[in-house]
């Protein structure tokens, strides 16, 4: 027994170790072979089918007939969620054609296999086609709305470090591009729209239009305030630092107030959950017990009176 017990153990031990170290043995010219140059036959190129979708949806966008008033607005809130692609209102046509007949199909189908009558049969697909003629724009308008979030998010801690970077000596488009670069992966949406700012002022527009620019991209009202502090800066020669640590202090006070208004509401919200779900176990736990034996002790009493 103590000699299976010790092959056991030696079993357990050896056999991890060997396989640990056979995995790592050649880890140095496995790193090598990773950083050197490959030369190597090129394979043929071959579409994925995310892409083949992509192009399919976009040719569906581009045969749909599209109201030129709506475009420019349409634009607005692709720009809004992130999408910068010149064909992203084709993409988006297409992706709203694709969805209403899917939509249409799955309407026709389930009607199908219940075996509606006709009135019921029309009511469900149009009811189908109008939901995903609806969900695009609501999906849009979601990705619109957690973007603004984001940058919301990240505008207070990036007002700081900018406060910082103009104090430290640095002109205001040399500070947002640090900033831009310093907070990257913390806040992507607010550096992408900070580095597109700068683009701009690199490429010969004037600052207040680069500044007007990144107002109406983002939608914000917190950074189009702070855009309107910067142009009344620019234009008036006062002190920028100042000007920034001073909005910076009154959106910490915003912030704060916002908090106390969340935390008034809070008792109010809570009744809902408290009435509906809380209480009925409460009253289940407290009184359950008194009212089985009332009933177990009552009920054989009243049948022998």
């Amino acid at each position: 027994m103590l000699e299976r017990f010790t092959c056991l153990v030696f079993l357990l031990v050896s056999v991890p170790t060997a396989w640990i170290g056979l995995r790592f043995w050649d880890w140095r010219s496995k790193a090598v072979g990773r950083i050197a140059v490959r030369q190597g036959q090129v394979s043929p190129f071959l579409p994925s089918p995310s892409l083949i979708w992509r192009e399919l949806v976009a040719w569906v966008g581009s045969i749909v007939p599209a109201s030129p008033k709506d475009v420019p607005q349409l634009r607005r809130q692709l720009i809004r969620a992130g999408f910068r692609n010149a064909s992203a209102v084709r993409l988006f046509h297409g992706a709203r054609a694709v969805s209403t007949l899917g939509f249409l199909a799955l309407g026709l189908i389930w009607s199908l296999k219940s075996y509606s009558a006709l009135d019921q049969l029309l009511l469900r697909t149009g009811a189908a086609a109008m939901m995903g003629y609806i969900a695009p724009m609501q999906a849009l308008m979601f990705r619109i709305r957690r973007r603004k979030r984001r940058i919301e998010k990240g505008l207070p801690n990036a007002l700081d470090l900018l406060v910082v970077c103009v104090e430290a000596g640095l002109g205001l488009d040399q500070a947002t591009l640090q900033v831009a670069k310093e907070l990257q992966f913390a806040y992507s949406e607010l550096c992408e729209e900070l580095t597109v700012m700068n683009l701009e002022i690199r490429a010969g527009k004037k600052r207040a239009e680069a500044l007007h620019n990144l107002a109406d991209r983002t939608g914000v009202e917190e950074l189009k305030k702070l855009v309107a502090v910067l142009i009344q800066t620019d234009r008036f020669g006062t002190s920028i630092a100042q000007s920034l640590r001073g909005h910076s202090d009154y959106m910490r006070v915003m912030a704060r107030q916002k908090a106390e208004e969340k935390a008034a509401k809070l008792a109010v919200k809570l009744v809902f959950p408290i009435f509906f779900c809380i209480l009925p176990s409460l009253f289940v736990v407290t009184v359950g017990p008194v009212l089985t034996r009332l009933i177990r002790d009552l009920i054989p009493m009243i049948e022998n009176m």
